[in-house]
């Protein structure tokens, strides 16, 4: 009686008698027809709400270009392999001074040695405390090869890589577990432009050391910390922008401080502003 499968006896309601099977199923399948036809009505309702977002949707992947989050080590590496699999002509990359694992210098190798083996020009700028880490000097003299350029400058903000002017990565938090895979052409010419900048302001890594004694008795470095100085930064971040430990960049300070005659750190930013330091050309460029 639940399912109407049955129905009472009209001659005797003591009785049940079946109900025929054309008439159950008719109404099995009304019942499912009504259910289709409701959902047809529905999905065409949302085909119809779709179809402007879906047409704009189509018109910007054919006109711009990708913006693309990547999280964690392993997908960033694996976009990293995939662009660098990909290029034929030219990589640039921008390396900050610090310490990097073995693993990652391997990683690096692996990554790198196939470019150069198809000819492709690398072009890598480091800071100049590179020049006495024994790890990066291993890795570069594994890379010696006429079309790689290894350069060095007092000061870089940020990691890059760009491959054949089409595609660059940069981070977005320090503990480089986040990057942006950029794809869009003008972003790409900008950070290019950027890296040309720096590179017209490196010194060669052949080129020896960039630290030397000017005529005053203040090396480059210094010069390099005095202007962050006086724009107000602490020793970490002066340490962290230069790529060296905060125990060094102390030392380079009280330097400074016994040339200048200073005996206070404030003291020591009135002298620098007051001696002319800063109009000066810093010898390493």
């Amino acid at each position: 009686m639940e399912f109407a499968l049955l129905h009472p006896d009209p001659d005797d309601a003591n009785w049940l008698r079946p109900v025929p099977p054309s008439a159950a199923l008719a109404q099995r399948l009304n019942a499912i027809e009504r259910e289709i036809t409701e959902r047809r009505r529905m999905s065409i309702e949302l085909a119809d709400a779709f179809e402007p977002f879906m047409t704009l949707s189509a018109q910007a992947a054919a006109t711009t270009h990708s913006i693309t989050v990547l999280e964690g080590n392993d997908r960033i590496n694996a976009a990293l392999d995939l662009a660098t699999a990909q290029c034929q002509t030219e990589m640039l990359t921008v390396q900050p001074s610090g310490p990097r694992p073995e693993r990652n210098l391997i990683q690096g190798l692996e990554r790198d040695r196939p470019l150069i083996e198809r000819g492709v020009r690398i072009r890598t700028l480091y800071q100049h405390t590179a020049r006495y880490s024994p790890e990066k000097l291993a890795y570069v003299d594994q890379l010696s090869n006429g079309k790689v350029e290894h350069r060095t400058i007092d000061e870089l903000v940020e990691r890059l890589i760009i491959c054949d002017e089409t595609v660059a990565f940069i981070p977005t938090r320090d503990d480089q577990k986040v990057a942006l895979e950029l794809r869009h052409p003008g972003l790409v010419r900008y950070l290019i432009k950027v890296f040309e900048f720096m590179w017209g302001r490196s010194v060669p890594l052949s080129a020896g050391a960039p630290y030397e004694t000017a005529p005053d008795g203040i090396t480059d470095i210094q010069h390099s910390i005095a202007k962050l100085l006086v724009e107000g930064h602490v020793d970490e971040a002066i340490a962290r922008r230069l790529g060296m430990n905060v125990r060094t960049c102390r030392a380079h300070i009280a330097k400074l401080a016994s040339a200048l005659g200073s005996g206070s750190r404030a003291q020591l930013g009135f002298l620098i502003a007051q001696s002319g330091l800063l109009d000066q050309p810093e010898g390493g460029e």
